[in-house]
């Protein structure tokens, strides 16, 4: 009687692939942002600033700095740019009520300081668009967001409402009253 395993040879184990064939996820994340850098940077300074940031710049960086620290965590490359939207409306509106906690203080202590628009708004914004920014600036901080994400950005309301954190039916709201806000300030303007 054979022996049933005389005639079997033993499976060759599959070679390891070498550190260079094998996939850097560390590159492969570096090399994603940096063409999301180049294809997003500048319209995410545009929308901060629009927002009202008066350091846009560095939202815009802090934001690629956390998609950075969160890449892996991220359910798709592509909902990346969502991400970063999403974290720029939320850093803007951190540093907006900072700002206005800190000239409440000011305001006290006589100490109010002027708004000097920084240089990231003076290339944005040109004379002719100074009274609608100006009009935008003015509306409360979720019409703003929601008029510059849908008008701006030109978003759907799913995705604007992902980046706001409410709801696509809050999207409506206050994209409708932001426009009706604006109708009036501009026509008093005339």
């Amino acid at each position: 009687m054979k022996d049933a395993r005389a005639g079997v040879r033993a499976p060759v184990p599959d070679a390891v692939p070498d550190a260079a064939a094998r996939p850097d996820p560390d590159r492969e994340r570096e090399e994603a942002i940096a063409a999301l850098f180049e294809v997003h940077h500048l319209p995410l300074v545009r929308l901060a600033v629009l927002l009202g940031a008066d350091d846009a710049e560095d939202v815009v960086a802090e934001a690629f700095y956390q998609l950075y620290r969160r890449w892996r965590r991220l359910r798709s490359p592509e909902a990346a740019a969502t991400y970063l939207r999403s974290v720029v409306v939320n850093l803007t509106r951190m540093r907006i009520r900072h700002l206005q906690v800190v000239r409440k203080h000011a305001a006290k202590n006589g100490d109010e300081p002027q708004h000097e628009a920084s240089g990231e708004e003076h290339a944005v914004l040109r004379d002719d668009q100074k009274a609608l920014v100006d009009a935008v600036r003015a509306l409360p901080a979720r019409q703003r967001e929601a008029l510059v994400l849908r008008f701006w950005l030109d978003l759907r309301e799913s995705e604007i409402a992902a980046a706001m954190g409410i709801t696509a039916g809050s999207v409506k709201v206050h994209v409708s009253r932001g426009m009706a806000a604006l109708s009036r300030v501009l026509e008093e303007r005339r």
